[in-house]
């Protein structure tokens, strides 16, 4: 049983019909498709407002083309050190970026703080021209800990960021599963918080390989955001089965129902870890992660009893596991009676 990542779920049969039905016929190649073409419509409908939306097929490659569009070479991006952009991409943001420096700051539970993001910003050039410049703030949402920012503190982070003359960058590769536990709109946690830019995750939600970069209010970021997605080799011929896939998520809020799936199931084994002996949790479980602090034998039993997840790097006994919208039930209720020992 499958509890490594959201990644190594399958797609939601939605998502296969949708690339069916975009599958009759020929097409307008790179991204002028009919599908791709409705996607600024569509978005702002569900984002509350007027936005551009540029779909990529990866991650890694929003992440990138963001930041590499916002900050110059010679700029920082300031991130918590937990952060997707850190640890996980590769140098991707630099190599796109052409050596914009990635700059870690420390936060509980996974989270930036405003305090130690503005002492960051003021307290860099003090060397001029020897120093990177702090260019971006980029924020994780729901964070590498499985935690969410609240409303509030994204406002809060934005207020610093601006007030600095920053933009605010959102990883939103689980923004989904942020959303519905927070239990508020799009809206709400993006532009009316004070994100500039959002990279719009699908894969870990069922999608085959959908994402998207959500630009609010800076038209002026999109042709430098197109180009690099070609120079980059992330411009597909083929882009309307990305896009497809994009709007067959946010039919009938698909996106959010799947993702509150993946959350009440973390939920439950995060009240089975609480209640178990020997078991904790290491972080609070605000998503679809759940990160348990065990023996590293009770970890090794889990294993030998079939159950597949991440041994999180540094820490025997510190296990990652991870919901998805295909995981079932009675997934969640075995793995809940071997945690408890029964």
């Amino acid at each position: 049983m499958n509890f490594k990542s959201d990644n190594e779920a399958p797609a939601h049969p939605a998502i296969l019909e949708a690339l069916a039905e975009a599958n009759q016929g020929f097409a307008t190649a790179y991204s002028e498709d009919r599908y791709s073409n409705r996607l600024n419509e569509r978005f702002s409908e569900v984002f509350e407002t007027d936005c551009r939306v540029v779909p990529i097929s990866t991650g890694t490659a929003a992440n990138s083309i963001a930041l590499a569009e916002i900050s110059p070479p010679w700029g920082a991006v300031l991130c918590h050190e937990n952060a997707h952009i850190h640890n996980d991409e590769g140098g991707a943001p630099e190599f796109y970026s052409h050596g914009a420096k990635l700059v870690a700051l420390a936060g509980d539970n996974g989270r930036l703080t405003p305090d130690s993001l503005a002492a960051a910003i003021d307290g860099a050039g003090v060397h001029g021209v020897h120093n990177v410049k702090p260019s971006v703030v980029s924020i994780t949402q729901a964070t590498e800990c499985g935690t969410v920012y609240a409303i509030g503190q994204v406002q809060a982070i934005a207020e610093v960021a601006h007030q600095r003359g920053l933009p605010l960058h959102m990883d939103g590769a689980r923004f989904a599963n942020a959303v519905v536990s927070l239990g508020c709109s799009p809206a709400d946690v993006t532009w009316r918080a004070g994100v500039d830019v959002l990279s719009f995750g699908l894969t870990k939600n069922g999608a085959l390989n959908a994402e998207a970069l959500v630009v609010f209010g800076h038209d002026e970021w999109l042709e430098g955001m197109q180009r690099r997605r070609k120079r980059g080799g992330h411009l597909l011929s083929k882009m309307r089965y990305v896009s497809a896939q994009l709007l067959a998520m946010l039919e009938n809020d698909l996106w959010l129902e799947l993702a509150g799936t993946a959350n009440d199931h973390a939920a439950r084994l995060a009240r089975t870890i609480e209640a178990a002996d020997g078991c904790s949790l290491h972080w609070p479980v605000e998503a679809n992660e759940v990160f348990v602090r065990a023996e590293p034998e009770k970890l090794a039993d889990l294993k030998s009893r079939g159950f597949e997840f991440h041994i999180w790097p540094g820490h025997n006994d510190l296990a990652r596991l991870v919901c998805s919208w295909a995981t079932s039930e009675e997934q969640v209720a075995e793995l809940a009676r071997a945690i408890s020992g029964r």
